[in-house]
């Protein structure tokens, strides 16, 4: 299942202010600073010349070969990726392999590629603030917070659901509200267990379980938990808490990218700058189907 492509509209649409692929780095830093980037990130530029102008921006969870395809054939002229292109070192970029194509795709497309990845994790308003507002989270405090950041800064949020509830139908609020992906959602604790403190992280988050226990979260929903860390964190549980809730990597950091969208489109707008900007529809998650035993 396709998430539907949304556009964000232009808020003067007879403006030809136009921004550059620097313009729009610029507003990127304001909103996603490279400094609350983790260290063995990549961020920022990835291909682009910095003066070239920018008609069509367009937000992807990945950088994958199908979402390269649709935002040309939509005619960005800057793609806003929340995960890295070459997150490892590569030593070249020849077309011979994925990595080298995509690079050689937006070149010869003329459009640029920005990597706004653990900054966008961290920032007021980013991947982990926009599920705790979905989940109606209040009193949200980063689970860590950023070592040079504000204080409402950092990886990963916990707060408090406004009622107690069972753990069986906030899983069911939070699998509602994510795009549907073949691998469905994993549950972890009693299904009739009250639960009213959340913790959260988009992405991959089974490195914060000391955070979690520490914030006394009654739930933790993240993604791609590990065997050994979720049953040690299991094992570790006081009164069975924390429960766990996995989730898609893709879900989990796709609702971000409305929002993101929106606010870019925002300072750009208040610049003087006009820019359409689209969010992509393109599920990117890997898998395809899954089985499980008797389908409960």
């Amino acid at each position: 299942m396709e998430a539907d492509e949304e556009r964000v509209p232009d808020t003067d649409e007879a403006s030809e202010s136009r921004p550059t692929v620097g313009d729009i780095l610029l507003a990127i830093e304001e909103l996603w600073p490279e400094s609350l980037a983790e260290d063995w990130d990549a961020v920022g530029l990835v291909a682009g010349r910095p003066d070239r102008e920018v008609s069509t921006v367009y937000f992807a969870v990945d950088p994958s070969e199908a979402v390269l395809d649709d935002a040309v054939e939509r005619g960005a002229d800057l793609i806003v990726a929340h995960h890295p292109l070459m997150l490892k070192p590569v030593h070249s970029v020849a077309a011979t392999h994925a990595k080298g194509a995509a690079v050689h795709r937006l070149i010869e497309a003329g459009c640029a590629l920005v990597t706004v990845h653990t900054n966008g994790d961290s920032a007021v308003g980013g991947v982990s603030d926009v599920l705790a507002d979905a989940f109606g989270l209040s009193n949200v405090e980063p689970l860590a917070s950023a070592a040079d950041g504000l204080p409402e800064e950092g990886i990963g949020r916990v707060g408090d659901l406004a009622e107690v509830t069972s753990l069986g139908d906030f899983a069911e609020l939070v699998f509602g509200l994510l795009p549907a992906v073949a691998g469905g959602m994993r549950v972890a604790g009693d299904r009739h267990g009250l639960v009213r403190r959340v913790a959260v992280c988009g992405g991959a988050g089974d490195n914060l379980f000391d955070q979690v226990r520490a914030s006394q979260a009654d739930v933790y929903v993240t993604a791609d938990l590990r065997h050994h860390p979720a049953l040690e964190a299991r094992e570790s549980a006081v009164n069975g808490r924390p429960y766990l809730i996995d989730v898609s990597h893709f879900g989990s950091e796709w609702l971000w990218l409305t929002p993101a969208a929106n606010a870019l489109s925002n300072v750009l707008s208040d610049q003087g700058f006009t820019v359409d900007v689209r969010v992509s529809g393109v599920n990117s998650d890997p898998w395809d189907f899954v089985l499980t035993p008797g389908g409960n």
